[in-house]
């Protein structure tokens, strides 16, 4: 953590305050891009996921998530104080760096909301919405934030003691969004009809939208993280689009090989896989090193997403095989990749750094994974026994866009060319109450 500057840099302000918002928008990116992976009758309960997770992260960090994950360490690399609650102490001439202390606790904000919009792909069609509005601030205070702090925090046990990297979030977001959804999708079961119905995305365009303003948002993540408008920025930048280039070509190659055939879904997957495994290390690798980084994680979670069906685990919109896969790829190739140039010291095994910082990215990797599975379990065991994770059968069938918002994503009021619904499904429609 930089030590305190007399006043902020205005080119450094500028350039954070656009990278705040661009974090900002890969959230409604990502709505898009899970609404359009999940069937008609769900639309809408989907974007609300994402949404509401805004409303809530923003309250979690402001009472005291901020403190907790950037105040000075109060416990042994594993907590920070609570000096800042409620923002308390910190005014526009409070600095971070050479940014102003409130534009890099937003732009902290953001990450920690993605990360918890992130998760609501792995138990998509089947959570209730109310116990998704109880477990979002719960889980931001007992999951994300302590491993925030752990990295990024000062005094935090894997940045200042471990001494693993983690530029832009391969740990906090991507492992941490990818463990914690394979621990919820295991609480609540599969959808009912999994690996018998077909559960296709109902709108690819959608998809691509969606991917694509994840990806202009990234770069606002992973150029932001230098916290300044500088090389390493500039860098970062570039290895954010490289690594996503890369991604989407080594997914295309294995569908092609092994399915004959390039889809779009492949394409928006496969670029999204390269951006989350270059995210921990665009701040640590060459150009070189981003483009394999991208490749590698672009053609291994292409095989990662069929796992599920393997192992009998609902992981709806594929968050373990995409973001765990991918962040324990690019978290790991740290260590395989790293160069002196980037990280002003630690090398890669490649650039003669031999294994010792390959070792302290796996041991940062399985701790992180198994702290954020666990207490996700737990989280999710508990408002499962008291107030029940997942939604009707009922629900599930006819839908959770009508049963629980009361709404529909799609007007079907006119079928093919002109044909009407049938009276029968319209008092059918009619007769269910919906219900959170």
């Amino acid at each position: 953590m930089p030590l305190a500057a007399a006043s902020a840099d205005t080119g450094d302000t500028a350039w954070l305050l656009a990278a705040t918002a661009l974090v900002l928008l890969m959230t409604p990116g990502l709505a898009l891009f899970y609404g359009g992976m999940v069937r008609t009758k769900s639309v809408l309960n989907m974007l609300m996921m994402s949404f509401v997770s805004i409303a809530l992260v923003t309250v979690v960090w402001l009472a005291a998530g901020y403190s907790l994950a950037f105040g000075e360490d109060a416990a042994g690399g594993l907590i920070g104080g609570l000096d800042h609650a409620g923002m308390s102490g910190l005014g526009p001439d409070s600095v971070q760096g050479t940014v102003p202390t409130l534009l890099f606790a937003t732009f902290q904000l953001t990450f920690a909301i993605i990360t918890a919009a992130l998760v609501s792909g792995a138990v998509a069609d089947r959570a209730k919405f109310g116990a998704w509005l109880v477990f979002v601030p719960v889980w931001a205070l007992l999951v994300y934030v302590p491993v925030a702090h752990w990295v990024w925090g000062p005094g935090g046990w894997i940045l200042d003691r471990l001494g693993a990297l983690d530029f832009a979030g391969g740990l906090p977001v991507e492992i941490v969004s990818g463990a914690s959804g394979l621990a919820l999708c295991l609480v609540l079961g599969p959808r009912l009809g999994f690996k018998k119905d077909a559960m296709r995305p109902h709108n690819l365009p959608m998809v691509m939208l969606g991917a694509g303003l994840l990806w202009f948002g990234w770069f606002g993540f992973n150029a932001g993280s230098a916290l300044g408008a500088n090389g390493l920025a500039a860098a970062a930048f570039l290895n954010t689009l490289a690594a996503g280039c890369t991604g989407l070509l080594g997914w295309l190659f294995v569908e092609q090989k092994r399915d004959g055939h390039p889809t779009t879904l492949g394409a928006a997957s496969g670029a999204v896989a390269g951006l989350v495994a270059i995210t921990p290390s665009c701040g640590s690798v060459s150009l070189l090193g981003a483009l394999v980084v991208g490749l590698t994680a672009g053609a291994v979670c292409s095989y990662a997403v069929s796992w599920k069906f393997k192992l009998n685990y609902d992981d709806s919109l594929d968050v373990v095989g995409v973001h765990l896969v991918g962040g324990v790829i690019g978290t790991l190739l740290i260590g395989v990749f790293a160069v002196e140039s980037m990280t002003g010291g630690a090398e890669g095994l490649l650039y003669g750094g031999g294994l010792g910082q390959l070792g302290k990215q796996l041991l940062a990797v399985v701790v992180v994974a198994v702290y954020a599975f666990g207490v996700t379990y737990g989280i999710g065991k508990l408002i499962d026994a008291t107030m029940g994770f997942r939604a009707s059968e009922e629900q599930e069938q006819t839908g959770l866009d009508l049963t629980v918002h009361a709404e529909t994503a799609y007007d079907h009021g006119v079928l093919g060319h002109g044909a009407p619904v049938s009276s029968s499904v319209v008092s059918s429609a009619q007769k269910v109450t919906p219900q959170a």
